[in-house]
C-alpha cells in the first residue's frame, strides 16, 4: 500500500464491462496497482462496488480523482449501461462518493488511449510495415460488437475519435464473400461488418457457409459458438468451421485495410477484442495481412502501415489512466 503522503490524491481507473468491472490505482507514470476484480451482476448499484473497493484499499478519507471506462454511451449525466440494469447520475455519484473529480469514457476509447503506451511484449506484429511515431491510429476489435476507434495525436497529447465503424455496410471482395452475403440477404435487410466481425458474426459465417455447401439441401441443424467454430477450426475437426475461421480473418483484413485508409493510420491497425487474440497464429498463416494491403493504387500505403493484436490482458484500465492523467496531470 501508498504511504500517507502519497495517498494525498489518489487516482482511481476503472473497466465497467457488461460481466465484470476491474478496479484499479494509478501513479502519473501509468503504473497499475491494486486490480481488483469484481462480478458485476453481484452488486445492485456501481456506487455499491466502487464503495467496497475505496472501503477495502482504506481510500474513503482520501481525495480521489476517478476515470470510469465502461461499455455505455458517456455523452451525458444520465448514463444506463447496455447489459445492466445499472442507471446512475454521473454529478450524483461523484457525490455520494465523494470523489475530487469523477471522468467517464467509453470503454473503447480507453482500449484505444491504451495503444501509445505497449511495449512489445503487450502486442504482436502481424506482417510487414513500421510505424510512425506520433502519426494516427485506428483500432477495431471483434468481440460481442465491432468497436472501432481513433487516435490522433495534437501537441504531444493523445486524443480519441469514437464513432460507429464497426456498422458501416459490408463490401464483399471474393466469391465467397459474395455467396456469403447473397445468403445472410435472405434474412436481413441490411449486412454491416459487425454482421461477420463479431462472435455472433462468426457463427454467422459458419451458418451460410453450411448453407452453401449443403447444395440446396438442408444443412444440418447444428448450433455452434463462436467458440465452438474457433476451437474446431484450430483442431482441423470440421472443414466448414476452419472455412469459416479462414473467411473471417480475411474479412478483417478487408475492414482493417479500409480504416487504414479512411484515417491515414500510418502510425499503425491495431486489433483488439476478446476473439482474435485466441488464434494468433492462425491469423498470421491467413489471407488477414494480404487482405490489408490489397487496395488497388493505394496498396502501396497499407504495405507500409504495420498492424498489431493487443495482448495486454488490462487495456481497458491502461488506457483509463492514459486518459485520466491527461486530464488531471
Amino acid at each position: 500500500m501508498m504511504n500517507s503522503q502519497d495517498r494525498q490524491v489518489i487516482n482511481l481507473v476503472a473497466d465497467i464491462g457488461g460481466t465484470n468491472i476491474r478496479l484499479a490505482m494509478t501513479d502519473k507514470n501509468n503504473n497499475l496497482n491494486e486490480i481488483e476484480t469484481y462480478q458485476c451482476q453481484q452488486f445492485a448499484h456501481l456506487s455499491t462496488v466502487i464503495y467496497q473497493y475505496l472501503t477495502k484499499k482504506k481510500l474513503l478519507n482520501t481525495r480521489v480523482n476517478a476515470c470510469l471506462a465502461i461499455a455505455c454511451p458517456v455523452d451525458s449525466d444520465a448514463i444506463a449501461m447496455t447489459n445492466l440494469p445499472w442507471q446512475f447520475s454521473q454529478k450524483q455519484l461523484k457525490a455520494e462518493l465523494k470523489l475530487n473529480s469523477l471522468t467517464l469514457i467509453n470503454d473503447y476509447t480507453a482500449i484505444a488511449m491504451a495503444i501509445p503506451l505497449l511495449n512489445d511484449k503487450q502486442k504482436i506484429k502481424i506482417g510487414g510495415g513500421e510505424a510512425v511515431k506520433n502519426q494516427p491510429i485506428a483500432v477495431c476489435g471483434p468481440g460481442t460488437g465491432l468497436g472501432v476507434a481513433n487516435l490522433v495525436n495534437i501537441n504531444n497529447h493523445w486524443h480519441c475519435l469514437g464513432g460507429e465503424g464497426g456498422h458501416i455496410d459490408f463490401a464483399p471482395v471474393d466469391e465467397l464473400d459474395v455467396k456469403i452475403f447473397e445468403q445472410l440477404k435472405t434474412t436481413k435487410n441490411r449486412i454491416s461488418y459487425e454482421q461477420l466481425l463479431s462472435g455472433y458474426g462468426l457463427e454467422q459465417i459458419y451458418h451460410a457457409l453450411t448453407v452453401i455447401m449443403a447444395n440446396d439441401k438442408a444443412p444440418a441443424a447444428t448450433k455452434l459458438t463462436a467458440k465452438d467454430i474457433s476451437a474446431q477450426a484450430l483442431n482441423g475437426n470440421c472443414p466448414i468451421s476452419t472455412q469459416a475461421l479462414s473467411q473471417f480473418c480475411k474479412i478483417l483484413g478487408s475492414f482493417a485495410g479500409n480504416l487504414a485508409l479512411t484515417t491515414g493510420s500510418i502510425g499503425g491497425v491495431y486489433i483488439a477484442g476478446g476473439i482474435v487474440p485466441r488464434f494468433v497464429d492462425y491469423l498470421k498463416n491467413s489471407e488477414f495481412r494480404a487482405r490489408f494491403e490489397t487496395k488497388g493504387r493505394m496498396s502501396y500505403l497499407n504495405k507500409q502501415t504495420p498492424t498489431y493484436i493487443i495482448t495486454e490482458s488490462q487495456p481497458g484500465l491502461l488506457g483509463a489512466a492514459a486518459y485520466l492523467n491527461q486530464v488531471c496531470p
